[in-house]
């Protein structure tokens, strides 16, 4: 913690200085919590973070932790620490409603909301203390955030302007300092592009390293991570999220990693690959040019970087077919009555996703296995892939591809993270610097499969000779 913090910035404050504070006592988990819930109050209404905000369990929450603190036998490594749920995941006592008018606000077959998702269930273990549930599009179906239910989401940087999705409101909330750990989920970029479009870090792990409960309806696309405003508090969140659990077949072994002390790792020697378009995107000249300097910083760093394109085809289609299909799953027990209150967008691609042979379905399983065969080959000679986050800055808010692009659908305008959600390979995106409009650019940090500690390192290893600026809300 630095001596020029002030209390009355603490919403700022990174989880890892919140806790050297409780520690010393010269703040509380009530000063904590009660500064988070105060940067809800004032700029939620405009930015819609949050569709759920629990202050008196959070502030009941902060004075456990505060007692505890004091008796100095804290619960765990955040306790006391303001941290937000994305609302596709289950929590006891509060509703999981999925950004959906179709699910039942009483629970899963009207008998209340009894189970946390596994990372939830850590999380509070460890004495997280929740705030509430933050905003995201229908089942997480789309780049952008805005739903029946909770409307649109806006980004802290211009609030005319998407800030991604479907972990938007976790994003926003990080931004906006609503807290200081936030969880996400990730099934083409969803942790990666929020990051990117509102200036925040998030990381992807490897599939199965942070177990899931219920499976995703999008299948092994789909990964939960940490959304934080520092790559300190995203490692030791992760370390907390992590291990395996009986209700996720593909859960990793328990590895009893601690994350965080990746971030201490140096980068000297290492051969780092660039792809600034990945062989075919077009990227916006402002973009490019950033992500380019920020490519520079791993030379000073003293990594070998090499530009090159990694050996993998044109993916679109093989993720639309895994990705539309998963949609044609989720509606596949609906109602006629649910389907009706639907974002048509989630109906459109479900009915694509229905429509498809199994045969050539399974020749896009195929696909994605030689996708992924091909990175292993290139993190044998790479230890790490850099590209932009995303091709260009944020876009109007309420729209689900830029306005007068032509493009259809969301995947269109994201090149550079679904790939990696079909390969499974952890992946991260810090940003990288501002726009003349004053928007956020993401760098994207990938690593061979497992090596969530290379992506950390390199992360934490940028992020000292490029410090992350917050909006001035």
């Amino acid at each position: 913690m630095t001596a020029s913090r002030q209390k009355t910035d603490l919403a700022d404050w990174s989880a890892t200085e919140l806790i050297h504070g409780f520690r010393s006592s010269t703040v509380s988990p009530v000063e904590a919590t009660e500064a988070s819930l105060d940067r809800i109050d004032r700029h939620n209404d405009r930015l819609n973070a949050f569709v759920l905000v629990d202050r008196d369990g959070a502030l009941a929450a902060a004075k456990a932790s505060e007692q505890r603190w004091r008796a100095g036998s804290p619960q765990g490594v955040i306790d006391g620490v303001p941290t937000s749920i994305k609302d596709l995941s289950l929590t006891i006592g509060w509703p999981t409603l999925r950004g959906s008018k179709s699910t039942d606000p009483k629970g899963p077959d009207g008998k209340g909301w009894t189970a946390d998702a596994p990372y939830v269930a850590r999380l509070r273990e460890q004495g997280a203390v929740f705030l509430g549930k933050t905003t995201t599009p229908e089942y997480g179906w789309k780049g952008v955030t805005d739903s029946p239910l909770s409307g649109i989401t806006r980004n802290p940087w211009d609030d005319t302007k998407t800030p991604g999705g479907s972990s938007g409101g976790a994003a926003v909330a990080a931004a906006a300092g609503m807290g200081a750990l936030h969880q996400g989920s990730d099934g083409g970029g969803s942790i990666r592009m929020p990051c990117g479009y509102t200036g925040v870090y998030g990381i992807k792990p490897n599939y199965g390293r942070i177990p899931a409960y219920p499976a995703s309806p999008f299948g092994t696309l789909s990964h939960a991570g940490p959304m934080t405003r520092t790559v300190a508090d995203a490692a030791l969140m992760l370390t907390v999220m992590a291990g395996p659990d009986y209700r996720d077949w593909y859960a990793l072994p328990d590895s009893d990693d601690d994350w965080w002390r990746a971030c201490a790792l140096s980068v000297r020697g290492w051969r780092i690959g660039y792809s600034p378009d990945l062989g075919t995107a077009a990227v916006d000249p402002e973009v490019a040019k950033l992500v380019e300097d920020a490519v520079g910083v791993f030379t000073e760093l003293g990594a070998i970087v090499e530009r090159v394109d990694p050996p993998i085809p044109a993916t679109a289609r093989c993720f639309r077919m895994h990705w539309y299909a998963g949609a044609a799953n989720l509606l596949a027990t609906f109602t006629e009555e649910q389907i009706a209150v639907l974002d048509p967008g989630l109906r459109e691609i479900a009915e694509e996703g229905k429509s498809y042979p199994l045969l050539d379905y399974l020749a896009a399983v195929k696909e994605r296995e030689a996708v992924g065969m091909a990175m292993n080959r290139f993190h044998e000679t790479y230890d790490l892939l850099l590209t932009p986050t995303l091709p260009q800055p944020a876009f109007e808010a309420g729209h689900e591809v830029p306005p007068g692009s032509g493009m259809e659908r969301w995947p269109d305008w994201t090149p550079f993270s679904y790939p990696f959600n079909l390969t499974q390979q952890p992946a991260a995106s810090i940003p990288c610097g501002l726009t003349q409009a004053g928007l956020p650019v993401g760098l994207q940090i990938v690593g061979g499969k497992y090596r969530e500690d290379q992506v950390l390192a390199a992360s934490a290893a940028f992020e000292s000779l490029r410090p992350i600026q917050l909006p001035k809300l």
